[in-house]
């Protein structure tokens, strides 16, 4: 029987009469690649959020290597590693600064943290350019030097939030072969991702979320040949959520301009 690594069940987080994630349950196996999938305001990323103990859920359980996303919070974060769309660095700082700094909130001793740094600079080709400030880097340098961090604290569970969005086709080739490397040595991957092609490549299983719902959970292969000969992941991401567009405006001040 294959080992669970994720294992969600009637996970439900309401606010007020909104239900974000509504009954949802799956099983992640130990050593998959598992994607989560889904159109804006699906509930993709409050479901993140309660598996990596961000947020309380309203309802159900979860737990991550065996501990609970609640009574185990401390244990699981110690347990995971977290890239989010936005990449998580200090500007002024440079590369190794940055990698110092979040290698100590890791508890991890001076010179091993040392060695895992110019050994994740390498890795990841980043070595000549430790001592500069991270600002001057481009996005595509700022998501290597995000992966080196999250690989520090040599997590067993990574969440991958969007990792290749806005970057240039090299970069995005190189990082998806950094995630099969990760996987391959043993770790658990959850990707989030809005382009079809990567989950379709990366992914052993996806799940399909909408409204809330889980609305399926399959292989890539099977999900498309339960469409049809020639069906891609973009016609299953269709059939399921729909063709209707998911708008969204950004909160704005409505304090009077100065001039008006």
């Amino acid at each position: 029987m294959d080992e669970i690594t994720v294992d969600v069940k009637n996970l439900s987080k309401q606010y007020g009469n909104f239900k974000a994630v509504d009954s949802i349950s799956f099983a992640v196996k130990k050593g998959e690649i598992f994607g989560l999938l889904g159109p804006n305001g699906a509930g993709k990323t409050t479901l993140i959020s309660m598996l990596t103990t961000l947020i309380k859920p309203t309802s159900g359980h979860a737990s991550v290597l065996g501990k609970d996303i609640i009574k185990g919070a401390l244990e699981v974060r110690k347990s995971i590693g977290v890239i989010t769309e936005k990449v998580t660095m200090y500007p002024p700082l440079t590369a190794e600064e940055n990698l110092m700094f979040f290698g100590r909130l890791y508890g991890i001793e001076k010179n091993e943290l040392q060695k895992r740094i110019d050994e994740g600079l390498e890795e990841f080709q980043l070595s000549q350019f430790k001592n500069r400030p991270v600002g001057t880097f481009s996005l595509g340098m700022k998501r290597r030097l995000d992966l080196v961090r999250v690989l520090l604290n040599e997590p067993k569970v990574f969440f991958l939030d969007e990792p290749t969005v806005g970057l240039d086709p090299i970069t995005v080739s190189f990082i998806k072969k950094k995630i099969r490397d990760i996987n391959e040595r043993g770790s658990t991957i959850i990707l989030t991702t809005h382009i079809m092609q990567d989950a379709d490549e990366l992914s052993d299983r996806v799940a399909l979320i909408d409204h809330g719902h889980l609305m399926a959970c399959d292989t890539p292969k099977n999900l498309k040949k339960k469409l049809g000969k020639n069906a891609t992941l973009e016609n299953v991401f269709i059939h399921y959520a729909g063709e209707e567009l998911r708008d969204k405006t950004e909160k704005m001040s409505l304090a009077p301009r100065r001039g008006m």
